[in-house]
C-alpha cells in the first residue's frame, strides 16, 4: 500500500513539475460527449484490483472549461455499472479536474467532487411486518458519494471532429451504506474518450 501510495505523490509531483511547460492554452470546446467503460469493485484502493474487471458499467458524460482552457475543467458524469456480488448501481457525480499536460499532447488528471449513488440490492430483500415476512423489493436506496480519481490521456487539438482517449482510476466513499460502517470505499476503472465537435 505504501509503495502505491508513494507512486502516486511521484505522479502528482511529476505532473505539477512538467505542468509549467504547458499552460493548456490550445484552444478548447466545452461540452465534449464523454464515452466510458467503467470496472467496479467494492474494494479498499490498489486492493484486489483484477476483481474491478467482472463488474463492467458504461457511463456518459460531458464538461466545462473554467478558464477557457483544456487545463481546468469541470466534469458531470453518470454512471452504471453491473455487481452480481453486492448489486448493480446508478452513481450521478460532478468533478473539478486539474489536468497539466506532460509532453507531446499527453496528460495527467488529479480530479475530485461529489455524487448520488443508487446502489441496488443484489438478491430480493425481506422486511417483517406483523411477524411475517414480507418481499420489499432490490431497490436499494441512495447514498452520497465522494469521488476522487486521477487519469492519464491524450489530448491534441483538431479543427474538425478528434477524440481524446483517456484511463482514471476512482476512489469512491460512500456514506450510508450500512449503519455498522460510516464510509464504504468503492473503486471504479474507467477507459473512455472525449469526443469533440467540431465548431460550427
Amino acid at each position: 500500500m505504501k509503495k502505491h501510495l508513494f507512486g502516486l505523490a511521484m505522479a502528482v509531483a511529476l505532473a505539477i513539475t512538467l505542468s509549467a511547460q504547458s499552460d493548456g492554452s490550445k484552444p478548447y470546446r466545452s461540452f465534449p460527449i464523454v464515452v466510458t467503460l467503467q470496472f467496479h469493485s467494492l474494494s479498499m484502493p490498489f486492493k484486489d484490483i483484477k476483481s474491478n474487471f467482472s463488474n463492467v458499467g458504461i457511463g456518459l458524460g460531458t464538461e466545462l472549461s473554467l478558464n477557457g482552457k483544456h487545463n481546468w475543467a469541470q466534469q458531470f458524469s453518470a454512471v452504471w455499472y453491473r455487481n452480481k456480488a453486492v448489486g448493480n448501481g446508478l452513481l450521478f457525480y460532478t468533478q473539478a479536474a486539474w489536468r497539466p499536460t506532460l509532453f507531446s499532447g499527453v496528460f495527467a488528471e488529479v480530479k475530485a467532487g461529489v455524487g448520488y449513488l443508487h446502489t441496488f440490492r443484489p438478491v430480493e430483500a425481506y422486511r417483517q411486518v406483523n411477524s411475517e415476512w414480507m418481499p420489499i423489493g432490490r431497490k436499494g436506496k441512495g447514498l452520497l458519494a465522494v469521488p476522487v480519481g486521477v487519469s492519464l490521456g491524450y489530448h491534441e487539438y483538431a479543427a474538425g471532429t478528434y477524440f481524446s482517449p483517456f484511463v482514471s482510476y476512482q476512489l469512491v466513499m460512500t456514506k450510508g451504506y450500512s449503519t455498522s460502517i460510516p464510509l464504504v470505499p468503492e473503486t471504479l476503472i474507467q477507459a473512455g474518450s472525449s469526443i469533440f465537435y467540431k465548431n460550427k
